[in-house]
């Protein structure tokens, strides 16, 4: 069965991966110098040909690399047979892929790092906005909302530690494996490296042309980029129903109903949300691929491209739709500061009356039964008196009464990581540092 349809795409890798391979068989004089020439200028020429949809493909080609080598023969003759002197399919389709991940693990790391810069922009911008954080999606303490997005930041921050690894186990040459065993001819595959921009060579031909461990680890990473960004996908879901109204979204990623006039819908974080679906499939895909395979090529593995394809495009999409979600909404900041409010700063009630030396778990006896008697009143924590308060324990005076402002109680939390004021300032530097690290490696 051909899979030109699939890996026709890696063509350009595959053309680079040849002129390399030809100028080293001329180095070896394996080839002269004269047939060097005449095939590395056919195959520029078929990459030309390839990208002006000016080359015609034949239904009895099996795979690009086939196709090319065809069209090759085609064009100058029985020299053109000499390219494939001392490699091999197998070699030759996992060095493409290999060549083919590199380049685009670069491109999602941009596309990381602008959504990174995106949400330094925005913690940088909401240093003072105050929402309610969550836990088990009930309002639990106030926290600025740089504090929530320095979280993803952190997140992304992860990410970009893994792809850098991910690029570094992508980073080895497997050309010169042949089909499993080596070659006998005397072949430099250092220099093809070199000129190919790998930094290693393979150390053992059985594993390097069956070999997939750099697409699991790729696909790995990106699983869990995606469960990062559908976890923003979600909040940003929420945060722009009516019910939330935190945050109101560009009506560029937002769409209305086909029925319901006052609808808009966040169709796109909605998409990127379920894309995350196809990656962890992916991954999941290429496990049980391999699992079953021998040493060392079996055909199975054409399946490689299928999940590997398909992740490098969603995660590519996925990143760049996020990021424009993010920098275009509008944030509603009265909203969020009311919802901060009520018994969310209920924590702080508790660890003053612990600063006068009563132990935890009693103040926190006592503020639930000052809760309790507050919703029983129908009283916020902001509408109590010290009278009220004493009530339930003597050790509350009238200092006690700023507790219920929610930016005091963000601000106050200034343990290493915390949300309050001089910690965010920490953890904004931080970011900002992880980041510019991250550009440098990615070469901007």
């Amino acid at each position: 069965m051909s899979s030109l349809t699939l890996d026709k795409r890696l063509y350009n890798e595959d053309i680079k991966v040849s002129l390399a391979h030809i100028k080293m068989l001329a180095s070896a004089e394996l080839v002269t110098a004269a047939e060097a020439k005449t095939i590395s200028a056919a195959l520029l020429t078929i990459k030309q040909e390839i990208e002006n949809d000016d080359l015609l493909f034949l239904a009895s080609d099996e795979d690009i690399h086939m196709a090319i080598e065809r069209v090759l023969i085609d064009k100058v003759g029985d020299v053109g047979g000499k390219l494939h002197t001392a490699r091999s399919r197998n070699d030759q389709v996992v060095t493409d892929v290999r060549l083919f991940l590199k380049k685009a693990i670069m491109q999602i790391g941009q596309n990381i790092a602008g959504l990174q810069e995106t949400l330094l922009s925005l913690a940088e911008q909401n240093q003072d906005v105050v929402l309610p954080g969550y836990t088990h999606l009930q309002r639990a303490q106030p926290i600025s909302l740089a504090h929530h997005f320095l979280a993803y930041l952190s997140m992304l921050h992860r990410d970009g530690e893994r792809l850098i690894d991910c690029f570094k186990e992508t980073d080895v040459m497997p050309l010169g494996s042949a089909a499993l065993a080596g070659t006998a001819l005397p072949i430099d595959r250092d220099l093809v490296a070199k000129e190919l921009g790998f930094s290693a060579i393979s150390s053992n031909s059985l594993d390097a042309v069956s070999d997939r461990d750099f697409i699991i680890q790729f696909l790995g990473a990106a699983a869990i980029v995606m469960t990062h960004v559908s976890r923003l996908a979600e909040e940003i879901i929420i945060w722009s129903s009516t019910e939330f109204s935190f945050i109101e979204l560009d009506d560029a990623f937002t769409t209305g109903s086909s029925i319901m006039p006052q609808k808009k819908n966040p169709d796109v974080a909605e998409l990127v949300r379920g894309k995350s679906s196809r990656v962890i499939a992916n991954l999941t895909g290429i496990l049980t691929l391999l699992k079953g395979l021998p040493l060392a090529y079996n055909r199975d593995l054409q399946e490689d491209k299928v999940f590997l394809f398909d992740t490098v495009d969603t995660l590519y999409t996925c990143l760049a739709s996020i990021t424009g979600v993010l920098a275009t909404m509008k944030v509603n900041q009265n909203r969020m500061g009311e919802s901060a409010g009520g018994f969310s700063v209920a924590t702080d009630f508790t660890d003053y009356l612990v600063k006068k030396g009563v132990p935890f778990r009693s103040a926190h006896g006592i503020v639930g039964r000052l809760v309790k008697w507050a919703i029983d009143n129908r009283k916020s924590l902001a509408e109590i008196d010290l009278d009220d308060l004493r009530q339930f324990d003597e050790n509350f005076e009238a200092d006690a009464l700023a507790l219920a402002d929610p930016h005091a109680s963000a601000a106050s939390r200034e343990s290493a990581g915390g949300t309050g004021k001089k910690s965010v300032e920490k953890q904004l530097k931080t970011a900002g540092a992880n980041l510019s690290k991250f550009q440098t490696w990615l070469g901007q």
